[in-house]
């Protein structure tokens, strides 16, 4: 099967993104905002899966388009978390980096099929 960077990225993403709703909840014993974090970050990549599986190219786009509103979420509730001290700066900024780059790559690909 041929590599889907996109889709590598963001399923690691949303394993991340468990392991940090476990944290939260089992640590930090906070579970409003993990949550929130959860059900963004793993949207993330479910999306993506949907979009591959889309029955047209609007479709295909439309999804993509939602994974890249659920990422720009995801990072909200991770800065959210920074700024309430759920998560250290360190912590942040390695999750961070992540969402961000999905971001980047789910925009370049949003903004190449407009441009078709």
């Amino acid at each position: 099967m041929k590599e889907n960077i996109i889709q590598d990225k963001s399923f690691d993403f949303a394993v991340r993104i468990v392991n940090l709703y476990k944290y939260l909840t089992d640590v930090k014993k906070e579970f409003v905002l993990s949550k929130q974090v959860l059900r963004s970050g793993t949207s993330i990549g479910a999306n993506i899966e949907e979009s591959i599986g889309g029955r047209s190219d609007k479709e295909f786009l439309f999804k993509l388009e939602i994974s890249y509103k659920e990422a720009r979420e995801t990072i909200y509730w991770l800065k959210l978390l920074k700024a309430t001290e759920y998560i250290s700066v360190d912590e942040f900024t390695s999750i961070f980096k992540e969402a961000d780059e999905i971001c980047r790559i789910l925009a370049k690909i949003i903004l190449t099929l407009k441009g078709k």
